[in-house]
């Protein structure tokens, strides 16, 4: 997708602090954070939102990197929250399906 932010970063136009990356997904540090670790997590797939994915291969990988990078990169052990805004009214902001793992303190509901 040309004008889709989140496409420009995965192909390196745009710089990020990258926290992850393998065929499939792409991680990185969010530019504000709300916690002390705040990363996205990216399907290399252009989906735009939660509710346009139809396909479980791409959201069970999603879940399955987000487990991965929180435990073996992030070490986040005591615990982080996963989060996936869907549409405007949702709070997305950049139509990329993402999701943002968020942790580094305890996390108030």
């Amino acid at each position: 997708m040309p004008d889709c932010l989140f496409c420009k970063i995965i192909e390196g136009s745009i710089p990020s602090d990258t926290v992850y990356e393998d065929a499939d997904v792409f991680a990185f540090k969010d530019i504000h954070p709300k916690a002390p670790v705040h990363v996205l997590v990216i399907p290399k797939k252009h989906v735009a939102t939660l509710a346009d994915c139809n396909d479980p291969a791409v959201l069970g990988l999603l879940m399955n990197r987000v487990r991965t990078i929180a435990d073996d990169v992030l070490n986040l052990a005591a615990g982080y929250r996963v989060v996936i805004n869907v549409r405007e009214g949702g709070g997305q902001e950049v139509f990329h399906l993402h999701a943002h793992i968020l942790g580094g303190k305890k996390l108030p509901f």
